[in-house]
């Protein structure tokens, strides 16, 4: 169950996401479980750079109604089906970088395989940079639930810590907001890293 500290801990990240530039013009979106039925997901329209615990909205995992009334993310649907496939799961994140924006469009295959990377062991699980770590990748989307079915059905193995949307950006998770924060830097890193590897290998 969620406690006041790790609601804490989500605005904390919400704001270093904001800093980075990581969530620019009120983009992404951000929730932390509460327990096995509800979640706290960050209300539609708001910046993240300046989120507070009141911008929440308690929202039910099965229906993705927020019982307030209020207008949770656009892409509520996403955050209720990362809770539903992984009971681990216990924070997501979402966000715009460059970096997940553009490598999403230039891989044109389903799977954006990491290898050879010392970072991946930034990733919980990870002990080496011989593994390869996939990410899958699904075309966008404005209807939400038809894109929810469409990585409901995808292997879980390819979404152990996130996914990609092409032209939009990255969504991932971590069994606590201190994980979910440590997958989102790292797969930033990675990604940033396999950007100027292939700008590099063009020249």
């Amino acid at each position: 169950m969620t406690d006041n500290l790790q609601l804490t801990a989500l605005v904390d990240a919400c704001h270093w996401i904001g800093a980075k530039g990581w969530a620019p013009a009120t983009g992404g979106n951000m929730s932390v479980r509460e327990d096995a039925n509800r979640c706290w997901l960050s209300e539609s329209g708001k910046d993240k750079g300046s989120l507070t615990p009141a911008n929440f909205l308690l929202v039910d995992i099965d229906t993705n109604i927020a019982p307030s009334g209020r207008k949770p993310s656009a892409e509520t649907g996403l955050h209720t089906l990362i809770y539903r496939l992984f009971p681990e799961a216990n924070a997501v994140l979402h966000v715009h970088t460059v970096n997940a924006t553009v490598l999403s469009r230039i891989e044109k295959s389903a799977l954006l395989n990491l290898h050879g990377y010392e970072m991946q062991k930034s990733l919980s699980g990870q002990t080496s940079h011989l593994d390869t770590v996939p990410v899958a990748l699904f075309d966008n989307d404005q209807d939400i639930d038809a894109l929810a079915r469409r990585i409901a059905d995808t292997d879980p193995v390819n979404l152990k810590y996130g996914f990609l949307l092409r032209g939009h950006g990255l969504t991932c998770w971590g069994r606590s907001v201190a994980e979910a924060r440590r997958h989102l830097e790292g797969l930033e890193f990675l990604f940033d890293c396999e950007m100027r590897l292939r700008l590099l290998e063009r020249e």
